[in-house]
């Protein structure tokens, strides 16, 4: 019997949630260290839930009933993240009307996560590591030493030791960061985890459109996201999933976008469909009714494409598209399309029978 292991405590909007061996050896790695008081470090892509698992190590630690404290060092200049992590005296710089206490200082007692540590420049990491040795520092704009308990967890995607090499990261406060290094497994390791997650998301967004049932996941639309290799991990199948949940009326969800920029609207060529390379502008045929007769044509061309590849294909889509050298997400873009201008690809007119589409 397999396990699961799910966290809920940090808010119902933030869940962790997998059965996978990955994912079950790295909540195990981190509960072992938790109790631990020491700083930690958290690698991993974007998407892996770096914040949820730095939640997981406050909460199971000693410091629970203390705050949890979150800095994204990416969201904010170089030039703010001092005075936002230790505070500064009123007059310190221009607009410091008052004395204002840092994140450090709002975390006394519990833990501060760091996320994007890789962002914060070198004066600062200095201070940091001072904190971190001997749990003193000072405000912006002021020689009083300030004492603090407060446990660092920090994270980041980038390859310190490589910023390291570049000087752009201290090697001393790495050490004193790296007691413990738990690398986030990525989703496409956690076998069994995508589905388990993409029902779990299925349901919450079906809750959220007050739908009374939520729509199941056909085979077909399974297969696919086991397939899929998730460069943007669960943060991607979140948006994957809940976009089709909203774009499907259905009780079965047949269908997954993975891709939301690639356009439906590609001709095709005899090596398959044609990409137009990453930032070009779509071609957009001239006003006037030599633009509008060709636009017309070509529009006819495709109609006809679509409906002899249907015949041949005796009406799968997924055949279909395969003629045409589309994809099945095209496909069904074009397909949808015709549908919406009332055409309908059954060679006399009319509606095909119920289900005759696969």
């Amino acid at each position: 019997m397999r396990r699961t292991f799910k966290q809920s405590n940090i808010s119902a909007s933030a869940e962790a949630l997998g059965q996978s061996e990955a994912f079950l050896e790295f909540q195990e790695r981190l509960s072992r260290v938790a109790p631990i008081n020491r700083p930690g470090l958290l690698i991993g892509e974007r998407g892996t839930g770096k914040e949820l698992a730095a939640a997981r190590l406050h909460y199971l630690s000693g410091r629970w009933e203390r705050p949890l404290v979150t800095l994204n060092c990416a969201s904010l200049a170089s030039t703010l993240i001092e005075s936002e992590l230790f505070g500064y005296e009123r007059g310190a710089f221009t607009g410091a009307l008052q004395r204002r206490a840092g994140r450090f200082e709002s975390a006394e007692g519990g833990t501060l996560f760091l996320d994007e540590i890789g962002n914060v420049p070198l004066e600062v990491q200095g201070k940091i590591l001072r904190v971190v040795e001997y749990n003193t520092f000072e405000r912006v704009g002021s020689a009083e030493r300030v004492d603090v308990d407060v446990r660092i967890v920090a994270a980041t995607n980038a390859d310190l030791r490589e910023l390291v090499r570049r000087e752009q990261f201290k090697a001393d406060l790495l050490d004193r960061l790296s007691f413990e290094v738990l690398v986030v497994p990525p989703l496409r390791v956690r076998r069994g985890d995508v589905l388990l997650l993409a029902r779990h998301f299925v349901a919450r967004m079906a809750r959220e459109l007050g739908r009374a049932d939520p729509p199941v996941i056909s085979d077909a639309a399974a297969e696919a996201m086991e397939r899929h290799t998730w460069p943007g991990n669960v943060r991607e199948l979140k948006n994957v999933v809940e976009r089709a949940v909203y774009r499907s009326e259905a009780a079965v969800i047949s269908e997954i976008e993975f891709d939301p920029f690639q356009s439906p609207y590609v001709a095709p060529t005899a090596a398959g469909p044609r990409e137009a390379p990453a930032g070009a502008a779509t071609p957009r045929v001239r006003d006037g009714p030599a633009g509008r007769a060709m636009q017309e044509a070509v529009w006819s061309l495709k109609i006809r494409m679509i409906e002899e590849a249907l015949r041949s294909a005796r009406y799968n889509q997924r055949k279909a598209a395969s003629i045409l050298g589309l994809t099945y997400d095209q496909f069904r873009g074009l397909y949808r399309r015709c549908r919406k201008s009332g055409i309908a690809f059954d060679g006399g007119g009319g509606s095909l029978p119920a289900g005759t589409l696969k």
